[in-house]
């Protein structure tokens, strides 16, 4: 039996490589030979400013998604949170795997005694490291004094800069703590009513050629139908809201057999307003159940939050 090539493009950081290797392994049968093609993000190259300042939206696909038409590679993996909603001629999503927790995390310095169980826990005006605009407005909704530092880099370097004193609490996303086995470092999981996750998160996109049959019919062999639903829903709000996925919008589906409820809020930067809205609908249509709750964000004046909060 021949053995057919497989290439997947990935981010050289450890959790992009983890993310890769995993659709590996999922994607391993006998008739292929899957390989794995390192690429260079604008996201990784320029690491000492903040994801606004480099234009935010595209900074870790970007040259992912380039390698594929280029044909240095057959398949993007993406965490489908910083996959932009609007598409690029030639590229499909073709699989969105099994989701991993979609939620926040927020994590104190190790070998701290201080006893937190929620975010009203943390001392006042204490130091929060992120550089996410959605997390910084929630957490300003129910924290308004707390002050916030631009972070960027990989989990680790975050990590070791919270250990030694940058900061009093450091906010990532669980997954990616969970699958660098780190899980143990959470303190506090940031769950609704108080913080929504962004559009995608915890999830991975897969992306292949548009005229791609063969990697296309082999991605959704590992794709779930359940999950790839849910983030259809979730990223069709922010493309019917127009907003960016760095947007102070946030995001939570619950799905029941058939059907799935879909929450989302959009927030002023500062925190100050905060939008919410509520629908369900049925899993085979999860558009229109996006553009339900985008429409009732809009009649609240979602678009002008969404505005102000880019503008600054």
């Amino acid at each position: 039996m021949s053995l057919r090539t497989l290439r997947i493009a990935t981010r050289a950081s450890r959790l992009a490589l983890w993310q890769a290797e995993f659709v590996a392994n999922q994607l391993e049968a006998p008739d292929l030979d899957v390989q794995l093609v390192h690429v260079t993000t604008t996201g990784d190259q320029v690491t000492g400013a903040p994801l606004s300042g480099l234009g935010g939206v595209g900074v870790f696909t970007r040259e992912i998604q380039q390698a594929v038409l280029d044909n240095r590679a057959d398949v993007a993996v993406h965490s489908l949170k910083d996959l932009p909603t609007v598409p690029v001629a030639g590229i499909q999503l073709a699989a969105v795997p099994v989701r991993a927790a979609p939620w926040d995390a927020l994590v104190l310095p190790s070998g701290s005694t201080r006893l937190c169980v929620e975010l009203r826990d943390l001392p006042p005006a204490a130091r929060v490291g992120t550089g996410s605009l959605r997390r910084r407005a929630q957490i300003l909704h129910v924290r308004p004094d707390l002050q916030f530092q631009d972070v960027r880099g990989n989990v680790d370097t975050r990590l070791r800069k919270l250990d030694e004193g940058a900061y009093d609490a450091l906010v990532l996303a669980e997954a990616g703590l969970d699958r660098l086995g780190l899980a143990d470092r959470i303190t506090v999981r940031l769950t609704p009513p108080d913080i929504f996750p962004a559009v995608g998160q915890g999830a991975l996109g897969l992306e292949c050629r548009g005229d791609d049959r063969f990697t296309a019919e082999r991605l959704r062999r590992i794709s779930d139908v359940a999950t790839f639903a849910a983030v259809t829903a979730e990223r069709q709000v922010l493309n019917w809201l127009r907003a960016g996925c760095h947007a102070p919008v946030g995001v939570a589906v619950t799905i029941n057999a058939e059907t799935m409820s879909l929450e989302a809020v959009v927030l002023s930067g500062d925190g100050k307003q905060r939008l919410y809205a509520r629908h369900s609908g049925q899993l085979a249509e999860p558009n229109a159940l996006g553009e339900a709750v985008a429409d009732d964000l809009l009649r609240q004046g979602a678009a002008p939050l969404i505005a102000g909060a880019a503008a600054n």
